[in-house]
């Protein structure tokens, strides 16, 4: 099967790298929001910066099916590190994720009536990245993502942490994954620190932002550059 790779940042930051690596681009828009086709490594991809939260996610998303085509979602941009191993620059790619303001039965008790409140990535995507990561320089973590749409205090960090215990958080990779997990289509994340519990704040995040999406942004092409090498495309 021929891929065609939907790629969604929430920002123009965190997408603009990314479509650095664009050849052959054209733009479209739809729904207020502008989609860039054309190739990374030589396979299909539609990129965008969908906007902050979880709506506005899942629309570029359902987009990206239903109008383009794609059949392969990466989310990629910045996160908030959680876990105390991890630090500012360090790049996490998305294992499984959740909502971690949406209460767990929401899931389980009604459509899509899942078994576990956690979205698991495509297997097949995260070997790819694992094989990445072993030929990058780059430190690259795998575990779970948590999203919510705020940015979070230290006793939120600590709660979420309880419950959770993610490598990450963000507020818009959760509902991709819904999406996808609805659509069947596959999924992975990879985002990029840009702060933590030490290292925290808006003024830090801004300060952050453009080197961690370059990361990400960098990540994410040597994993369409394995998947190209894998389906010989």
């Amino acid at each position: 099967m021929k891929h065609k790779i939907g790629i969604i940042c929430a920002g123009e930051a965190e997408i603009n790298p990314v479509l650095s690596y664009l050849t052959n681009e054209k733009t479209t828009e739809k729904a207020m929001l502008k989609f860039y086709e054309g190739q990374i490594e030589g396979i299909d991809v539609v990129a965008l910066a969908c906007g902050v939260c979880k709506v506005n996610a899942a629309i570029a998303a359902q987009i990206l099916i239903d109008t383009f085509g794609c059949n392969v979602m990466i989310n990629g941009g910045t996160c908030g590190g959680m876990d105390h191993g991890l630090h500012v620059f360090d790049t996490v790619v998305a294992t499984e994720s959740a909502y971690w303001d949406v209460s767990g039965d929401i899931l389980t008790e009604y459509h899509p009536f899942m078994k576990s409140i956690y979205f698991a990535s495509d297997q097949k995507l995260v070997g790819l990245a694992r094989k990445a990561a072993d030929q990058s320089a780059q430190k690259v973590v795998f575990g779970r993502m948590m999203t919510g749409e705020i940015f979070i205090d230290q006793e939120k960090r600590a709660e979420i942490n309880q419950i959770h215990k993610p490598l990450a958080v963000d507020m818009e990779t959760g509902a991709i994954a819904h999406v996808c997990y609805v659509n069947q289509i596959p999924f992975i994340a990879v985002r990029t620190i840009t702060d933590t519990g030490e290292e925290s704040g808006i003024d830090t995040f801004d300060q952050n932002c453009d080197k961690a999406s370059e990361l990400s942004a960098g990540f994410i092409r040597k994993v369409i550059r394995e998947m190209r090498v894998m389906v010989g495309e």
